[in-house]
């Protein structure tokens, strides 16, 4: 991923990608070809990887009921004070209780 751009992520970003691509094989619907391919084309996407604050991430994550790896990405929007893009209905609704907007 490169930087100098507006998009926000945390560092995890591309093992998430990675994460939904090999789902994505698992279920028959893309093939590994196909999948790395992806993969490569999503590297040339300038988003700046921002590394997350594990404590507030976590502290998120107990407070809302969430998984650790959705808020990452709610901690690190609220910290760079930028919208969330996201297609996750809880991660939504979580923003919305801290305020975070929404990318739609």
């Amino acid at each position: 991923m490169t930087s100098g751009s507006d998009a926000h992520s945390p560092e995890i970003l591309p093992y998430e990608i990675g994460n939904a691509l090999t789902a994505m094989i698992k279920h028959g619907q893309i093939s590994k070809k196909e999948a790395l391919s992806t993969f490569e084309i999503t590297q040339n996407i300038p988003v700046r990887l921002i590394p997350a604050d594990i404590h507030k991430a976590l502290d998120i994550a107990m407070r809302f009921n969430i998984y650790a790896y959705d808020a990452y990405f709610i901690q690190v929007a609220q910290f760079m004070a930028c919208p969330l893009l996201t297609l996750d209905k809880r991660m939504k609704e979580v923003a919305g209780k801290l305020n975070i907007s929404l990318l739609e």
